[in-house]
């Protein structure tokens, strides 16, 4: 059941509570976090391998260390609020041209900051750190370029400059940005005809 639970969720950072029972089985490119009830959050991750914990005393929860899509697109599901994504991300460029920012941002967690993580902000930091960062970070760089450099000569540097940024908000937080890749640029009324309305409402919603 808890290798079922793994494959299901292999595409998130954080796991449900799977690893129940005296032993803890922790696969390759996860690392185990312990809750004590006595201590509170261990600051020692278990690497890959088998582990005691105390049954009803320890409470153990996976965490993907492994590189990780944070995909910007159509196809992505707003109700799943702690899904690695986002629909596509309302912008407006320097010379007033609104927008639709597509693409990919690959992420990794800091092992040794992964108990800090879960003790202050929690399990569902998708939610509060990273899609909102990234929504107000492309908002903030479309906004330097013009649309036309946006979509032609200047997109690798838009890209770095939206990496700059935001590295020095999650680093501090122990979140990796390995890279960022925009796939697509359109206009945002067109963007918004061909995703569902639920979707269209989001991106309403950003602008």
């Amino acid at each position: 059941m808890a290798g079922d639970s793994i494959d299901k969720l292999m595409y998130s950072f954080v796991m449900e509570d799977v690893l129940k029972g005296l032993f803890i089985y922790v696969p390759p490119g996860y690392v185990a976090c312990v809750y004590d009830l006595g201590r509170g959050v261990l600051k020692k991750v278990l690497t890959p391998g088998l582990h005691f914990k105390i049954p009803f005393w320890q409470k153990a929860k996976l965490f993907n260390t492994q590189t990780l899509e944070y995909s910007i697109n159509r196809e992505f599901d707003p109700a799943n609020e702690k899904a690695m994504g986002d629909v596509p991300i309302a912008a407006v460029s320097m010379d007033g041209k609104r927008m639709a920012v597509e693409g990919t941002v690959l992420l990794r967690l800091d092992i040794h900051q992964i108990p800090h993580i879960w003790q202050t902000i929690g399990e569902d930091f998708v939610a509060k750190i990273i899609r909102p960062t990234i929504r107000s970070r492309i908002r903030m760089v479309a906004s330097r370029f013009d649309s036309a450099d946006i979509v032609g000569k200047k997109r690798d540097s838009v890209e770095t400059e939206l990496k700059n940024e935001l590295e020095r908000i999650f680093y501090p937080r122990g979140i990796y940005v390995e890279n960022i890749l925009l796939s697509e640029i359109s206009g945002l009324r067109e963007a918004e005809k061909s995703k569902p309305k639920s979707d269209a409402s989001d991106a309403d919603e950003q602008s």
